[in-house]
């Protein structure tokens, strides 16, 4: 194992093929967006039911946490470029297909539920391939500029695909509004299906899905700084970002909020996520540096939830919203570079894969177990003892800050066609 050494501050627009690959993730994220404000306002227009947006929405997350482990493995065997033009294929006919049962008048929860699991499953597949293609377009020390411009796109398509959805709703229709995203991820395929010879690999022997999933689990599980990484996930996912899953929630509770007030909330979310990805597209790919601000982030973030019991207007919790948000992003992309940066090339997809799964269940978890608190006593106090939680939590892992640097290895991310 080697100490690892102190990178310079990189750009990835500095790089051809990263810059020629940016588009296709600012298309793919908006209309994934678009795809997903249109089903669960269908779902809310066709029952006027929470519950069966609470379905739809489940449905848009359940199929990755079950199917990710799979194509994390195919993503270690396949080219990860065509892995993405196949889900620009599949989130396409998604749209194609909303468009047409909207444009019948056969889209019920019947169908919404169908395209809602699709959505879900093709994300299973989309995730996993991207994680893997980024860092064979830049090099190494160039990789948290494009794990923080991706962020960044990927959380201004979040304000930008709904505000395009009602819009389009409103002047032309649903139909159209389905329609529009079947280009945008035309166009996203186009530009994948232009970086010829990107990501192409060398040929070796594979064993059964389960078996090189399972050798990968071994892998994590046998390197100390890897554990680390995915626990500081958990911590992430715990703290800042349950609450912004209980945003309509914690908007009615601590300031009686309506849709009005939600929709700043919800904006100030999106502009702290935006701002935490820039900041962390101008950061150097230092092992070390990148622990200590995640558990920086992490820490502030818990500063920010043990003081709700000051919050009682918008203007205060518009403020706290927007800090956490960018506090959770930093701590967030900060994570998924230290994976990236520390990860044996071979291994790449399916530890990301558990990374992804990690990301995905922890503030999800997390939101259930602070609200089941908070109907007890309440938000203040809830997200108070989620606080001290977090703060042992990173109390404990920031003791092995030593063994990040030095049991980390430094993996080779290169821009070469193979790996």
């Amino acid at each position: 194992m080697c100490r690892e050494k102190r990178q310079v501050k990189h750009s990835a627009l500095n790089e051809l093929r990263f810059r020629r690959y940016y588009p296709a993730s600012w298309c793919s994220g908006l209309g994934s967006w678009m795809l997903r404000f249109l089903l669960g306002w269908n779902a809310w227009e066709l029952t006027q039911s929470a519950l069966w947006v609470g379905i739809v929405s489940a449905l848009m997350l359940a199929p990755a946490l079950i199917l990710s482990p799979y194509f994390g493995v195919q993503s270690d065997r396949v080219n990860p470029r065509h892995g993405l033009m196949w889900s620009m294929l599949i989130h396409g006919a998604i749209a194609m297909s909303g468009a047409l049962a909207t444009y019948l008048g056969i889209l019920n929860v019947a169908v919404l539920l169908i395209l809602a699991t699709a959505l879900g499953s093709v994300s299973a597949m989309h995730s996993p391939m991207r994680l893997a293609l980024v860092p064979m377009l830049v090099p190494r020390e160039a990789l948290p500029s494009a794990v923080g411009l991706t962020a960044m796109s990927f959380n201004i398509a979040r304000i930008l695909g709904p505000g395009i959805c009602a819009a389009v709703i409103a002047r032309a229709g649903a139909a159209w509004a389905w329609t529009i995203p079947v280009f945008i991820f035309a166009t996203a395929g186009l530009i994948l299906s232009s970086l010829g010879g990107v990501g192409t690999r060398q040929e070796r022997a594979h064993g059964s899905v389960n078996s090189e999933f399972i050798e990968g689990l071994r892998y994590v599980l046998s390197m100390a700084p890897l554990v680390t990484v995915l626990a500081l996930t958990s911590v992430n996912g715990f703290l800042g970002r349950s609450f912004i899953e209980l945003l309509p929630a914690v908007s009615g509770r601590l300031i009686a909020g309506g849709p009005t007030e939600l929709a700043w909330l919800t904006a100030a979310a999106g502009s702290g996520a935006v701002m935490g990805g820039l900041i962390m597209s101008r950061l150097k790919a230092d092992v070390r540096y990148l622990f200590n601000m995640s558990v920086a982030a992490m820490f502030f973030a818990a500063c920010l939830l043990s003081n709700l019991v000051w919050i009682g207007q918008l203007p205060s919790l518009f403020v706290l919203v927007g800090l956490l948000s960018l506090s959770t992003t930093l701590a967030g992309t900060a994570c998924q570079t230290l994976a990236q940066l520390i990860i044996d090339p071979q291994y790449h997809g399916r530890v990301m894969s558990l990374w992804s799964m990690t990301m995905m269940a922890a503030p999800a978890l997390g939101a259930a177990a602070h609200g089941a608190i908070a109907e007890w006593l309440g938000f203040v106090v809830a997200f108070a003892i989620a606080a001290v939680v977090g703060v042992l939590g990173l109390v404990g892992l920031y003791a092995r800050r030593r063994g990040m640097a030095e049991e980390a290895p430094v993996a080779s991310v290169t821009t070469s066609d193979s790996r």
